[in-house]
């Protein structure tokens, strides 16, 4: 197929009939691919530039997190946005969006210029996020999703690993500075996704989706999992990769290492990991992953009450990661139960919905963690707690009509 045929629109079935590396499960991955590249690099750096060049506090980090959850809680602009622009070209949009802005994160070494960039790559990154959401929901057949989501996660490790493989391999060895190494992976992204713009058709969705915003009853216990989920999973990421800096002294390289390790075990798990649900289904994968985020959390706590060292906080930091990946049962538990036409903007309400408590947790806890970071993990292991009781509600076999256990089953979606 010619370049200019990227400009086509095809079916989803035409897509599919397409060479693979043509296919829209194809455009899938190599999207999964390009967006670590940036975020991954952005994240394994941050802690140490944050701290080493603008001299950031706990407080000071927590800002930047409350700031760089900001357009998560806007996501719901996307369903505005798809009126205009089609889903496909938005969420390549926003990714190179994040690509440009991650490369020129360095030149911003102050927490002003730091919240500036962060906000647009923030931007970019939850534009992005919330797109492809949608399109993994609308592309992947049902009854392949817990599998192909795995996969999918599997890339976006490999993608991570690579950023991070590169950092250790060059950092030290080659005296390396932030603005290269942000500038490189930055770059790279942008210009995958431009290619992506290029290179693959227009795919065109069987489901129309409803281009407004879209609130259903039905949908409370998926609503409810996204709010607990954003809440507990920002304590980790503001504050679990922070301590390791300034409570165990990590270096970039050794930061890196422990993320190359974590993305490893993610890569070789998160297949496994989505053929575990789909065959155990989402309520005793959500179970799983809860309870053993709480005991975690509470061990995370224990780092700081019985002076525990850096090899365990290591260990626990990795099974965090793994206990997430268990994450994907939320999306193909909405997916069963979802009308096929709201996909699309109950994504983007639902990522609203996670960046809630995004916006005011990191800020708020940043000035606990100054007095008691003991205090924040305890209350990270009380949100699990929650989230453990919310997924007991889900049904073994969900469906329209069937979202919780408490629903009785019936023929027609109850609104």
């Amino acid at each position: 197929m010619a370049l200019g045929d990227s400009f086509r629109t095809l079916s989803l079935a035409e897509g599919r009939a397409l060479p693979f590396w043509r296919s829209p499960v194809a455009l899938l991955a190599v999207m999964a691919f390009a967006m670590p590249v940036a975020f991954a690099t952005w994240s394994a750096l941050l802690n140490n530039f944050v701290v080493e060049v603008a001299a950031f506090d706990g407080s000071d980090i927590g800002w930047l997190h409350t700031v760089r959850e900001i357009p998560g809680f806007f996501a719901i602009g996307v369903i505005f946005l798809i009126i205009f622009i089609r889903e496909q070209v938005l969420g390549l949009i926003s990714l190179m969006l994040l690509g440009v802005a991650t490369a020129l994160t360095a030149q911003f070494p102050s927490l002003g210029g730091l919240l500036f960039i962060t906000l647009l790559s923030s931007i970019g990154f939850h534009y992005y996020e919330t797109v492809n959401q949608s399109l993994q929901l609308q592309w992947i057949r049902k009854d392949r999703a817990p599998q192909t989501l795995g996969y999918l996660l599997s890339v976006g490790s490999a993608a991570t690993l690579l950023a991070y493989g590169l950092i250790v391999l060059t950092w030290r060895a080659f005296d390396l500075s932030y603005d290269l190494v942000y500038w490189v992976a930055g770059g790279t992204t942008a210009a995958i996704a431009l290619a992506c713009f290029l290179i693959y058709p227009q795919f065109e969705s069987p489901d129309p989706q409803t281009k407004k915003m879209v609130l259903r009853r039905r949908y409370w216990l998926y609503y409810a999992l996204q709010f607990m989920s954003g809440a507990r999973r920002q304590i980790f990421v503001v504050f679990a990769g922070f301590m390791m800096v300034e409570r165990y002294g990590f270096e970039v390289h050794h930061i890196t290492l422990l993320y190359m390790v974590t993305l490893l075990a993610n890569m070789v798990i998160a297949p496994f990991l989505g053929h575990a649900v789909s065959y155990f289904g989402e309520r005793a994968a959500l179970i799983v992953e809860y309870a053993g985020l709480g005991m975690i959390f509470v061990l995370y706590a224990g780092l700081y009450i019985f002076d525990w060292g850096a090899g365990l906080a290591a260990g626990l930091y990795i099974a965090n990661h793994l206990f997430f990946a268990l994450a994907l049962a939320i999306k193909t538990y909405f997916q069963k139960i979802a009308d096929p036409g709201d996909i699309a903007p109950t994504a983007a309400v639902a990522f609203t919905i996670n960046h809630i408590a995004a916006v005011f947790l990191p800020a708020g806890l940043g000035y606990l963690w100054l007095s008691s970071p003991t205090t924040v993990f305890v209350l990270a292991a009380g949100m699990a707690v929650v989230s453990l009781g919310l997924s007991c509600l889900v049904p073994r076999h969900p469906q329209p009509g069937r979202e919780t256990t408490l629903a009785e089953a019936s023929a027609q979606p109850a609104e």
